[in-house]
């Protein structure tokens, strides 16, 4: 198990602090710039659903990206990632303000800009919260996520209610203004990062493929699945709150752009408490307990909220609801980084942003909705009952416990003399290991086996078959295929020290001389006819 450190561990790192600290910053002028949107969007149109859009449109570029920005995360340099995501989000919203300080906004041109703002940060975030495991070490990671979050709530306490009284002062241009100008610290941090990438022996994925093995491993990966799949359903009904929160202000509690940052403010308090208390209560309850609590606890609070017609009762729901928000999401966020190796981390992140993400988006747009046909209290109390589902659905679907199994890399493979001249595109390759069982160990070696088939194609083998010898039944055959030799070399350098211990039940059943043999083969699709030459293989023929 991950040892437990101190919840302010990460801060001993340099890097970490001035990062985070520039985060901050950032994260800061991005509360205010929702603040200005979602009012602004109050002014511009009376419709609910257009209003809850603003969320979606800020949600449903991470749902559609976060995919490919998670294999680039994994295939470049995560800094220059980081780097290019500010830019561009720099520039979309120094855009966004100067059409606000025009006077030429409307409701779909607000939209717009809000999506490309997602679109930044759907690149952003991947490479981000990946880079979480290369500033610190792996037994602080989950101390450093919650920090993360913490940061962001500490300003989502503040943020909001600064927003509120910077647009009910000088207007929503003037807080789209100060987002622009917050990312510039940021910018300057990632400029100053210098962090040790280890030395990429293998060429890139294409994009295809760093899709499709990314996919492969988290669809092969259980914990993984039930992780995402419950992220998803909480986001669901738990986005209810940031999407009709301008409408509670407005229509429950007839209130202002300073009502409705205040509002903000207390969700991100109970966030802020919920960090604090993520830490205890890891220690005492297991990761599924925590959940459906989350859920529950977040569902009480949307009820309270649909009843309110006081701030005074509207501040303690959104606490309660800013608690459970942090605590469920950042436990699904390490879950998927720790039961993630170093090489898929990014995409196994963008799979769970795009199930979060994707929950959030289609909530908001439901939630919307059924507040345009029933009012913003009914819509508060659906999403209520979706999220006692989401916690019901935890007898199927639990989070398992995180931090037992080690995902370092085994090392580099050390390829084995070859008589054939390889190039790294040769292929395809086919690959059989002979294993000797007696046959009182033939149920013990097929449970073994299943895992083993498990491993094998998460990893990126295709074809997999276990072959048993007709005339000599003691002698079973594993085989399978991969497209190339470099292929090949990338599949076992994907084998993690968890892994281990499935090939050493396999050598402990092993009866025959020394260890299994391995027999590692190129196809050949053509045979020459007889009298034709035969060439030797070459640089350009493997």
């Amino acid at each position: 198990m991950i040892e437990r450190r101190p919840t302010f561990a990460p801060f001993a790192n340099p890097d970490f602090r001035l990062l985070w600290t520039a985060t901050v910053i950032s994260q800061l002028g991005g509360l205010i710039q929702t603040v200005g949107a979602g009012w602004l969007m109050t002014s511009l149109t009376d419709s609910h659903q257009l209003i809850a859009l603003v969320q979606a449109s800020n949600t449903l570029p991470i749902m559609v990206l976060s995919l490919i920005a998670g294999a680039l995360a994994d295939n470049f340099p995560r800094r220059i990632i980081l780097i290019w995501a500010q830019v561009f989000l720099f520039t979309a919203s120094v855009a966004l303000s100067v059409v606000a300080f025009w006077g030429t906004m409307t409701p779909w041109l607000l939209l717009s800009f809000t999506f490309l703002i997602g679109c930044g940060t759907a690149l952003y975030n991947p490479s981000w919260q990946a880079s979480m495991g290369d500033i610190v070490e792996r037994e602080d990671l989950p101390q450093a996520v919650s920090l993360n979050s913490m940061g962001f709530n500490m300003m989502r306490s503040v943020g909001p209610a600064i927003g509120g009284a910077v647009v009910a002062a000088f207007g929503a241009a003037a807080a789209f203004a100060i987002n622009a100008a917050s990312y510039l610290p940021l910018l300057g941090a990632l400029m100053r990062w210098r962090p040790a990438y280890p030395e990429r022996r293998l060429p890139r994925e294409s994009l295809r493929a760093a899709l499709s093995s990314g996919l492969r491993y988290v669809a092969m990966s259980p914990n993984l699945m039930r992780a995402m799949a419950r992220a998803g359903l909480f986001g669901f009904g738990a986005c209810a709150v940031l999407a009709l929160l301008p409408m509670v202000a407005r229509d429950l509690l007839h209130g202002t752009a300073l009502t409705y940052g205040i509002t903000l403010g207390a969700f991100g308090f109970g966030a802020i408490g919920g960090v604090m208390l993520n830490g205890p209560l890891r220690a005492r309850l297991k990761n599924e307990s925590i959940v459906r609590g989350g859920c529950l606890v977040f569902a009480v609070g949307l009820v309270a909220l649909g009843l309110s017609r006081s701030l005074w009762m509207t501040a303690p729901a959104l606490l309660i609801c800013g608690g459970a928000w942090v605590m469920s999401l950042s436990l699904f966020n390490v879950t998927v980084q720790l039961s993630s190796p170093r090489w898929v981390v990014g995409r196994a992140l963008s799979f769970y942003q795009t199930a979060a993400f994707g929950g959030m988006t289609v909530g908001a747009w439901v939630w919307g909705a059924v507040a345009d046909a029933g009012g913003v209290s009914l819509a508060l109390y659906f999403a209520a009952g979706a999220l006692v589902l989401a916690a019901l659905s935890g007898l199927w679907l639990a989070v398992g416990e995180f931090g037992g199994l080690s995902l370092d890399p085994v090392g580099p493979f050390n390829a084995p003399p070859l008589r054939l001249d390889l190039r790294g595109r040769s292929g395809p390759i086919m690959v059989m290991i002979d294993y000797r069982i007696a046959e009182e160990d033939v149920p013990a070696f097929l449970e073994v086996m299943q895992e083993r088939r498990r491993i094998r194609r998460r990893d990126g083998a295709r074809a997999w078959a276990l072959l048993r010898d007709l005339e000599d039944p003691d002698i079973w055959v594993e085989s399978y295929h991969v497209a190339t030799w470099v292929e090949y070399i990338r599949h076992v350098e994907r084998r993690t020290k968890a892994d281990l211990a499935n090939l050493e039940r396999l050598q402990a059943l092993h009866r025959g001389p020394g260890k299994p043999v391995v027999h590692r083969m190129i196809e050949r699709h053509s045979i020459p006819h007889p009298g034709e030459m035969v060439l030797k293989p070459g640089p350009d023929l493997p």
